[in-house]
């Protein structure tokens, strides 16, 4: 089993991925091959990371913040 990062390309209707000549080669990947791929978009943001990155950054309480959030939103008056 190989990893490799690689990017997405239009072909036709569809998308497809190309893989290097060297995994063919080492995996034995002929025409026909099945393979198995797993996809994990490098695009994809954590909750977890973005509270990480924020934390210690906030001037204001969640509570406050809440609040704040529901005036804009719903045009609550406290």
């Amino acid at each position: 089993m190989q990893e490799i990062n690689t990017k997405v390309k239009k072909w036709g209707n569809s998308f497809g991925i190309i893989l290097p000549r060297r995994i063919v080669r080492n995996q034995h990947i002929k025409e026909g091959s099945e393979i198995h791929v797993i996809i994990e978009s490098k695009n994809k943001t954590k909750v977890k990371d973005v509270f990480g990155i924020l934390k210690g950054k906030w001037k204001k309480d969640t509570d406050q913040i809440m609040r704040e959030v529901d005036r804009e939103l719903w045009h609550i008056e406290k």
